[in-house]
């Protein structure tokens, strides 16, 4: 994987070629390669034009949410989602994403009978599939992916699946997919949920108190050529009352607390 600025450096400059179309997605995402200077790059691109539209986002803002959701992770200095941006492509103005290769056989989400749950992890779910045999959804006990698991929250994530979860060969944990995220309404939808109730680490009090106050200056700004004033307040809101609790939040009960299928 790039260095993050040689990253945003090609990201913002480079060459676009579209490559093949990710079928399994919802809206267009389109596999590209990329290339400045010499440097090359996979990256993912999906136009605004090829959005499907739905009844509670406004039409043609998925895109900029995705930004929006890596400023404010990129403002934390976890560094949780791929270098993302907004710039013209070959079919419109759209979002930007280094592509990220993962690790095989890292899987930090997954749905396994309940005998083969590693040790350590966290179950989320307890289910049957579809032949009638219980299956246990469950988590690592991950710290980048307690992060994650924070920053979903701050977001008001409404699909974070396991197969958004990203586990690189150099050990970062990234998440992508932040499109249906940072609605006024509590949206929270994930697979994290193996915290619930737990303490806020250390790490991520100081990180969303220093967040907290960064939005009282130009990172606001920044989120506004994104996403609306109302939902710029609303993550300020969001912040306020998890560093109020001090805790992990138990899901709402007005929404599905979990995307299914949850991959």
């Amino acid at each position: 994987m790039l260095a993050d600025d040689a990253a945003w450096e090609l990201l913002r400059h480079g060459h676009l070629e579209v490559r093949g179309r990710l079928v399994e997605a919802s809206n267009a995402t389109l596999l590209c390669s990329i290339e400045h200077e010499g440097v090359e790059a996979e990256c993912v691109y999906k136009p605004v034009r090829g959005e499907r539209p739905l009844w509670d986002f406004p039409d043609g803002t998925l895109a900029g949410r995705e930004v929006a959701s890596c400023l404010l992770s990129e403002a934390t200095g976890w560094g949780l989602v791929p270098p993302t941006l907004l710039r013209e492509g070959p079919f419109g103005p759209g979002m930007l994403q280094l592509w990220v290769d993962v690790e095989e056989g890292s899987e930090l989400v997954d749905l396994l009978p309940p005998a083969e749950v590693p040790d350590g992890w966290l179950p989320v779910l307890h289910a049957q599939d579809h032949h009638g045999n219980p299956v246990v959804l469950a988590h690592a006990d991950h710290e980048r992916l307690q992060l994650l698991a924070a920053f979903d929250v701050v977001i008001n994530n409404a699909d974070r699946k396991g197969g958004h979860v990203l586990h690189t060969p150099q050990g970062r944990v990234l998440g992508i997919d932040h499109g249906v995220s940072l609605n006024t309404d509590d949206k929270l939808r994930t697979v994290l949920w193996g915290w619930l109730g737990h303490a806020l680490p250390e790490e991520v009090v100081e990180r969303l108190g220093d967040l907290r106050a960064r939005l009282e200056g130009p990172l606001a700004q920044d989120l506004a050529a994104h996403i609306t004033p109302k939902e710029v307040h609303a993550v300020t809101e969001r912040i306020d009352r998890l560093l109020a609790d001090g805790a992990f939040p138990a899901p709402s009960g007005e929404w599905p607390a979990i995307p299914w299928p949850p991959f």
